[in-house]
């Protein structure tokens, strides 16, 4: 097994606080921290660029992602430690206070930032550049290729570029958030005599952050310089007269959490305009600036943006890495990328109403195709025996074929209605977009719950049959994104049953009507019934094992943080249940703990693909439950969100999803990380006579090659 970089070791840790009414499972040395075990997650991201097996475009992906989601996690969870800290909020089950917990992130994150560069300076810019695929330093610019870079900024950078030279009649301008900058220092004097300091030139983000030399120039088809290059290496010529002492590229990484007092505002979609148009110039979080960049100036940057010493990171290398993502697109080598496949449909879905009449259809993308989810809303809106069609929209992708489906239903006359979250994060602009474009068509756009994002995933089908109504469903794990849908593992579930029918029919009704909470009979729902049904169902199986009785439990999702639930499961073991945990990001959980977890253990499956689906099995003393759910087991999931948890309930389906989603990730030993009681994570292996398996490649032999469901 490999091992990630190890963490830094604490100096010292925080008292522990003493156990709430003496219950020793409260211990806050029983938990990690989400945020350090969420950035741990980025190393584990990080670990495929590094990784010489993987084709060698795709691990350029990876070091993009782990930057993306570096920058997300300043934007997001750093952010809202930042907010606890300020507000004096309670501290979280590890115990430890906001405070130390930002200087945590500072260690860790700098560590991951040194790793990232050096993974693109000393390992993927070399091999690239064996392959072919070049991008270009300055000190490795030629003649020919210096002269056509400098035409090249004078005749398409300079002349939309506005440099600001700082004096008292020029404060310090707004950065815009994750914008690419550069700091001049300057000497001499401009046209009206006033002596140059500090000048900042800001990039605008019509200028390509990667730009690709002409073949003809460079000599090779895939020759790449970064814009920060180009603009260091010429920002001269924008201060005629003057000297050039030095020129630093720096960024800016702000808060990027919208907060709108839903009960305050009388419409939520307008505040929320207004909330986007703030957004890139919120509270800034962190600073990334040129690992030359004399202390003076990054003392200076740092007052302006009101940051603490803790927030820098010197960058050796371009501080917007994650821009070289574009040289991934804009290079054609389909052997430097993973293979092309083709996700399999299932039979029988031109005419899908028939298709799913009396069995239920389950698809794992990405494996099988989003084709029947989205021939399910075409047909809906073509149907003419189709009477309504009410649907939850969280992430949809800009050019979305079921909006345009559900736009031609409403023309078609069917009554449609469309709960959209505005407040899916980063997509909030993209879906007051549709929802404008849905109500001019003539749906019925519902907002959700003040107070509770909507973030179930669920499509409800009104169809008149004969002289009866019949209800079709589908559930997912994932989002209404076709795009998403090749690239993220999630399940989803076309049914007719008639329970789940009625209870997708109830929870529509509480969204669009204000309907009371009702019981349910199939599904699980929170913010009322999921998260004490889980509860219940490990104590089920604690139960059993107390009893002698067959228990298990095998859980996937993207994240664990709940406090009782993480209680539930350290009590569990301590009863004899073997607990099997697949969390992909962050887990607060610390497995192997003698006589609490030793029973627990907790897995990590990074891959060709997003893992997102979740799946919920539970033995029961051998008469098990599966469901699939919206909802990860966190907080916000369980407590804040509208989420829908929905059984398997034809038994060869829900072993079809152990198999597959369960069974076959704990058998991993190529892709799976497996999390130690110290907070580490170890990369598993094949044992001696062991043969290897990856889930994700087992998945893409047997299902996805076209073959039929």
């Amino acid at each position: 097994m490999a091992n990630l970089p190890p963490r830094k070791r604490p100096t010292s840790r925080p008292a522990p606080s003493q156990p709430a009414e003496g219950d020793p499972l409260r211990e806050p040395s029983l938990y990690f921290n989400r945020e350090l075990s969420q950035l741990d997650f980025n190393f584990r991201v990080l670990a495929q660029a590094q990784d010489p097996a993987v084709p060698l475009l795709e691990r350029l992906r990876y070091l993009c992602i782990s930057c993306t989601n570096l920058d997300e996690f300043f934007e997001i969870r750093a952010a809202t430690v930042r907010h606890a800290q300020d507000f004096g909020l309670p501290v979280a089950a590890d115990g430890m206070s906001p405070a130390v917990v930002l200087n945590r992130i500072h260690d860790r994150a700098a560590q991951l930032v040194d790793a990232q560069y050096r993974c693109w300076n000393e390992v993927l810019r070399p091999a690239l550049g064996d392959a072919g695929v070049r991008v270009l330093a300055r000190d490795r610019w030629n003649q020919r290729q210096s002269r056509w870079l400098r035409n090249y900024f004078r005749n398409e950078i300079m002349p939309v570029l506005s440099p600001l030279g700082l004096d008292p009649a020029h404060p310090f301008p707004k950065i815009l958030n994750k914008s690419l900058n550069i700091v001049v220092v300057l000497k001499g004097k401009d046209a009206f005599g006033r002596a140059g300091h500090l000048a900042i030139v800001r990039a605008p983000r019509s200028l390509p952050r990667i730009i690709q030399l002409p073949q003809k120039v460079s000599g090779g088809p895939h020759d790449f310089v970064f814009l920060s290059a180009v603009l260091s290496a010429f920002v001269d010529e924008m201060f005629p007269g003057m000297e050039v002492k030095g020129a630093y590229q720096f960024r800016v990484t702000r808060n990027s959490e919208l907060i709108v007092d839903e009960e305050e505002v009388e419409n939520l979609a307008l505040a929320l305009r207004d909330e986007l148009i703030g957004r890139g110039y919120l509270r800034a979080m962190r600073l990334e600036i040129a690992a030359n960049c004399p202390k003076p100036i990054v003392r200076t940057l740092l007052e302006n943006f009101e940051l603490p010493e803790n927030a820098v990171y010197r960058i050796d290398g371009p501080v917007n890495l994650n821009r070289v993502i574009q040289v991934y697109d804009l290079v054609q080598r389909p052997e430097l990328k993973y293979p092309t496949f083709q996700p399999r449909n299932p039979g029988g879905i031109d005419a899908i109403f028939d298709r799913i009449e009396d069995d239920d259809l389950l698809l794992h993308h990405p494996f099988d195709a989003f084709t029947p989810v989205l021939e399910l809303v075409r047909q809906a809106s073509e149907d003419p025996n189709v009477l309504a069609i009410k649907q939850t929209l969280y992430r949809t992708g800009r050019e979305s074929q079921v909006v345009e489906h559900l736009v031609q239903a409403a023309r078609n006359g069917k009554d449609v209605t469309v709960v959209v979250e505005l407040r899916a994060r980063f997509d909030e602009e993209a879906n007051l977009g549709f929802a404008d474009r849905l109500q001019q068509a003539g749906v019925q756009v519902v907002y959700g719950v003040v107070g509770y994002k909507t973030h179930a995933k669920m499509l409800l089908i009104v169809r008149r049959e004969g002289h009866a109504l019949r209800r079709y469903v589908h559930l997912g794990t994932g989002n209404y994104h076709a795009g998403t849908a090749r690239a993220y593992t999630d399940i989803g579930l076309i049914t007719a049953d008639a329970d789940i029918g009625s209870d997708v029919h109830q929870i529509f009704q509480q969204l669009s009507g204000l309907a009371p909470a009702v019981e349910l009979k199939r599904l699980l729902q929170s913010p009322f019934t999921l998260h004490t049904g889980v509860l219940a169902r490990i104590e089920r199986e604690a139960q059993h094992a107390r009893n002698g009785r067959p228990a298990r439990i095998v859980a996937k999702m993207n994240a664990l943080n709940e406090p009782q639930v993480v209680r539930a499961l350290y009590a569990a073991s301590q009863a004899g249940v073997q607990v099997d945990l697949i969390v992909r990001g962050a887990c607060t959980l610390r497995p192997g703990v003698p006589g609490v977890s030793d029973n627990i253990r907790v897995r990590s499956i990074v891959g060709r693909f997003l893992e997102h689906s979740r799946v919920y099995w539970f033995c029961n003393d051998g008469d098990p439950d599966l469901y699939c759910a919206s909802a990860d087991w966190l907080e916000r999931n369980l407590m804040r969100r509208v989420e829908t948890c929905f059984p398997i309930l034809e038994p060869e389906l829900a072993e079809r999803v152990k198999a597959e989603s369960l069974d076959n990730y704990l058998a991993d030993n190529c892709d799976a990380w497996l999390l130690q009681g110290d907070g580490r994570y170890l990369r598993a292996s094949p044992q001696p006579g062991e043969q290897p398996h990856s889930a994700q490649a087992c998945l893409l032999a047997k299902l996805a090659p076209g073959k039929p469901a």
